[in-house]
């Protein structure tokens, strides 16, 4: 019955979302790692003649790109944004049980090359987009895509940005966070039980190191996948969607980037 309500209210969410984006185009886009096929998702807003956007990649969570991810990017499309929903797993990997989820997300957390090739692929993806002005860049990511976002900032990649909702924080390599050239926000759950204190203390070092601009906002009451309502409502299990802390973490990335782009 638990299970039935929870579908219910995503479905809501989507459904109530979905109205507010009749200006907002979308387009599904298959590009490829050699030989591995990978599917993204473009949501665009109405563009004039020759007109520049800034561009914001988005890295889905560990269940892979779905409608919560291409939900999330209507909604940054509505707000001005030319955003591309980028896919690490490839194409029709998209896993629904737990365990499987895990191993899906534990090859990129073992391989962090592959990881970081994964999300500069999608970044290219976003560029190659006519509408996108180059020079303003962001990036966002859900719990593994939160990690994902990191990991784009730590390879380099020339984004003035990247935000991680609920993010999986460590420090595998400190040393490169010397590649860094963004401004990061972290939004985190401060009951999050899967994101240890010493992993956090270990990310926060890294970037103090190599004097990066970042900004950590902590939810008080708030556990993991807190911006997703089809993690329940029982902050025990460790994952909980939180309302309040959605509607707050969603305004601070809006702050971020209207900072770094402009309103």
């Amino acid at each position: 019955m638990k299970r039935i309500a929870n579908a219910l209210l995503v479905g809501l969410f989507l459904s109530v979302a979905s109205h507010a984006f009749a200006d907002v185009r979308t387009d599904v886009v298959q590009y490829s790692d050699g030989d591995t096929k990978l599917e993204g998702f473009f949501a665009v807003p109405e563009l004039k003649s020759g007109e520049k956007r800034p561009g914001i990649l988005l890295i889905h969570d560990w269940t892979g790109l779905g409608d919560y991810e291409k939900m999330r990017a209507k909604k940054l499309a509505a707000l001005g944004y030319i955003v591309f929903a980028g896919d690490v797993y490839g194409e029709g990997i998209r896993p629904t049980d737990p365990k499987e989820c895990g191993v899906q997300a534990g090859i990129y957390r073992g391989k962090r090359d592959l990881f970081r090739k994964r999300l500069n692929l999608a970044l290219e993806m976003l560029k190659k987009h006519k509408g996108v002005d180059q020079s303003r860049l962001g990036a966002i990511g859900y719990c593994f895509g939160g990690t994902g976002v990191l990991e784009l900032a730590r390879s380099g990649a020339d984004v003035k940005g990247v935000v991680s909702f609920h993010g999986g924080l460590d420090s595998p390599k400190p040393e490169d966070g010397k590649n860094i050239r963004s401004k990061i926000l972290i939004l985190h759950g401060a009951d999050d039980p899967f994101v240890p204190r010493k992993n956090i203390d270990a990310c926060l070092a890294e970037l103090d190191q190599w004097k990066v601009d970042w900004q950590m906002v902590s939810y008080s009451g708030t556990v993991h996948s807190f911006t997703n309502p089809s993690a329940g409502d029982d902050p025990s299990t460790g994952s909980a969607y939180n309302k309040d802390a959605d509607q707050r973490s969603w305004a601070h990335m809006k702050m971020f980037f209207d900072e770094l782009f402009g309103k």
